[in-house]
């Protein structure tokens, strides 16, 4: 199966774009453009990231509601941008699970608490606990665990698969992963605005009722992922095709080479929600 509305990407205003769809079972519904080439993937790196924490949570290597960055906080604050550190600087601007304080510090903070924990630098963790065992070959993240991530749409949708029906991790906890974590809490969705409640699990932003947002206006509310400010997309919505019969859910991985702004605002909703529309 072909999806058509995955050819919607040619008529985004950039260079180079990819997609994919892929069901739980690991079935690809269809992709477009150069789906092998490497893309910077920006903040679609932190689920990637998160998942590899899930993992060193599993393995018993740390704990989710440990002391973890800034004073008072936890793991789990962490994952949930809610530890009260700033967007980009390793400096506390409010107390932990306050206010939903969207941060790559947050990320890189995670990353060192989990080197430390296991002896092993963060980049390995993540190599050897998520990206060999799902065959991600073309995947790296060296440097900061939450932006200097690189993949392809195959790799990616391979990691959607998994998320959809988790093998490396035990179901509950990617289900607690897609939970809303501290809920009610209010904060700006970068490129977004303020919104309230601005729901986020663990590494995983969960789309809710969020309005405007970068997913379709058919969406499910229970609808999670991740955008990243390379002009990147992951989206995970267990309701997807639910019309017409059982939903198994699906996802749908974009990777371009422009940076996000208004094209994207514009393109990635009314994408999404013509690929929505094919699957029911």
């Amino acid at each position: 199966m072909s999806l058509n509305s995955l050819a919607l990407i040619e008529n985004w205003p950039v260079p180079t774009a990819a997609a994919g769809v892929v069901r739980a079972d690991g079935t690809v519904l269809g992709t477009h453009g150069p789906v092998g080439q490497r893309f910077p993937l920006a903040s679609v790196t932190k689920p990637l990231a998160a998942y590899a924490v899930l993992v060193a949570y599993e393995e018993g290597a740390i704990e989710l509601d440990e002391p973890a960055g800034p004073p008072g906080a936890t793991v789990r604050h962490l994952l949930a941008h809610t530890s009260g550190l700033a967007f980009d600087e390793h400096r506390v601007t409010a107390p932990p699970g306050e206010r939903r304080l969207y941060s790559n510090a947050g990320f890189e903070q995670l990353g060192d608490h989990v080197a430390k924990a296991t002896d092993i630098p963060f980049a390995d963790y993540v190599r050897q606990a998520v990206l060999e065992p799902l065959g991600m070959t073309a995947t790296t993240l060296d440097g900061s665990p939450a932006k200097d991530g690189m993949s392809t749409v195959e790799d990616l949708l391979r990691f959607a698969a998994e998320v959809q029906a988790p093998r490396l991790l035990d179901p509950r906890t990617v289900a607690e992963a897609m939970t809303v974590q501290f809920p009610g809490t209010k904060g700006v969705l970068p490129g977004y605005g303020h919104q309230n409640p601005n729901d986020w699990g663990l590494g995983f932003e969960i789309r809710n009722s969020k309005s405007p947002h970068w997913t379709g206006s058919s969406s499910s509310p229970r609808t999670f992922g991740h955008f990243g400010q390379s002009g990147t997309f992951l989206w995970i919505d267990p309701d997807a095709g639910r019309a017409g019969g059982n939903s198994t859910g699906a996802a749908c991985v974009a990777l371009t080479d422009r940076a996000f702004g208004p094209w994207a605002i514009d393109a990635w909703p009314a994408f999404t929600d013509a690929v929505l529309a094919e699957l029911r």
